[in-house]
């Protein structure tokens, strides 16, 4: 695998045609966003580009993935994922195409190395800024390429409020903007709306909130019964992650969701004090210094204590 500059990933995408761009699973508005952009701008360079369909899409997220599905029986010829760390994360129906990514664009330190090429860069707030740099290398950014990439980087620094954002992540906001996109419908959308549902599953969780180390790290836990009993939608569970990181006092949120019965999709969120990728990487997960998620298989009570031993691994001053 080699690791290319931008002018080389953009030269590379230049000479791609009959293309096909993977997302991963429970897709977020970045891989999504950065995904629908790169096609967009492949399809501005006279190419034929697709997104790989993904079931995993919620009502905020599949407008902007549909005008780039690709049909039934479609057969590419090059491969590019978006903002894929790793293969386990490609969802059923990509993965006969785990040996054939000839590109892998992503921003995770936890980047496994697949492809037979990539571009990353961790220092990224999202995909969706790398996106912005390869397209611009490409040509024009226009209103169709900026409004998936403004999805993309948005969603992924939380409207431009977590600790990820850069100067160069306002700078691309800005340089999206002057293309006259409908960003206020977009924040709109994504940070200032909550069906009733969601604020039913929030209530939930922060009245059944556990706290450990002095009640610097929460828990908060969305089982399959809850979600049974609220009725709750994919689009309803959208990045609930986000919820423990706004309680004062607290620097690592542990929000455990189950996807199936005994199986816990963890998400960490947390301060300087604890790399959130170095504990859930003791668990096969992976992501970022204050935003990292794992997978384990165990009843509840097991999957958080391995969890909460994963964090005092690389915690020294915490305390069950």
């Amino acid at each position: 695998m080699s690791m290319l500059t931008i002018p080389e990933t953009a030269a590379l995408l230049r000479s791609f045609d009959n293309v096909l761009i993977l997302t991963h699973v429970r897709p977020d508005g970045d891989t999504v966003g950065s995904a629908a952009a790169l096609c967009a701008g492949l399809r501005a360079l006279g190419k034929t580009a697709y997104l790989l369909p993904n079931p995993g899409l919620t009502d905020t997220t599949a407008p902007f993935f549909r005008p780039y599905a690709a049909p039934e029986g479609f057969c590419p010829e090059r491969v590019v994922s978006t903002d894929i760390a790793s293969t386990a994360l490609f969802p059923e129906n990509a993965k006969p195409y785990i040996d054939r990514v000839d590109l892998a664009i992503d921003h995770h330190p936890s980047f496994e190395g697949f492809g037979k090429a990539s571009y990353v860069r961790p220092s990224a707030a999202a995909t969706g800024e790398i996106l912005y740099d390869v397209l611009a290398a490409l040509g024009p950014i226009t209103a169709e390429m900026a409004l998936p990439l403004y999805v993309a980087v948005a969603t992924d620094c939380g409207c431009f409020a977590y600790g990820n954002t850069t100067a160069h992540t306002h700078a691309v906001a800005a340089a999206l903007l002057r293309t006259g996109i409908d960003f206020h419908a977009v924040n709109k959308t994504f940070f200032r709306t909550k069906t009733k549902k969601r604020l039913a599953l929030e209530a939930a969780m922060l009245g059944g909130i556990e706290y450990h180390d002095r009640e610097r790290t929460a828990v908060l836990a969305v089982p399959l019964s809850l979600i049974s009993q609220v009725g709750a939608a994919e689009t309803d569970a959208e990045d609930l992650s986000a919820l423990g990181g706004q309680i004062e006092g607290v620097d690592c949120a542990v929000t455990m969701r189950e996807l199936r019965p005994d199986v816990w999709k963890f998400s960490l969120r947390t301060g300087p004090r604890i790399n959130a990728t170095r504990a859930c990487a003791l668990l096969g997960g992976g992501g970022h210094a204050a935003a990292a998620g794992c997978t384990v298989e165990a009843p509840f009570q097991e999957a958080k204590r391995r969890m909460l031993e994963a964090i005092a691994q690389v915690a020294p001053d915490f305390t069950l």
